[in-house]
């Protein structure tokens, strides 16, 4: 059985907000893997004197929880603090 986490984001671009849910999505999945499903949830745009100057979306997004990976993720990320002091 695979479980699901849900994470929610916010991709900007200034050209549409099919590139800003793209933005997003291809960023998250640089440090995510098995990104399974982006759901749109909110769009908006940031205006400047009447004009459009940012388009914004908010994604839900849901990937494969691998607990064992977080676990030593997270080991890995404390050895590396310990060695900078």
């Amino acid at each position: 059985m695979s479980v699901y986490k849900v994470i929610e984001l916010i991709g900007r671009s200034k050209k549409s907000w099919e590139d800003a849910a793209a933005s997003a999505v291809e960023t998250a999945a640089k440090s995510l893997e098995d990104i399974r499903i982006a759901e749109v949830k909110e769009l908006d745009m940031k205006l400047d004197k009447g004009k459009v100057v940012e388009y914004r979306v908010k994604l839900s997004v849901s990937f494969k929880y691998d607990r064992e990976r977080i676990l030593e993720d997270r080991a890995s990320m404390l050895k590396g603090r310990r060695s900078l002091l």
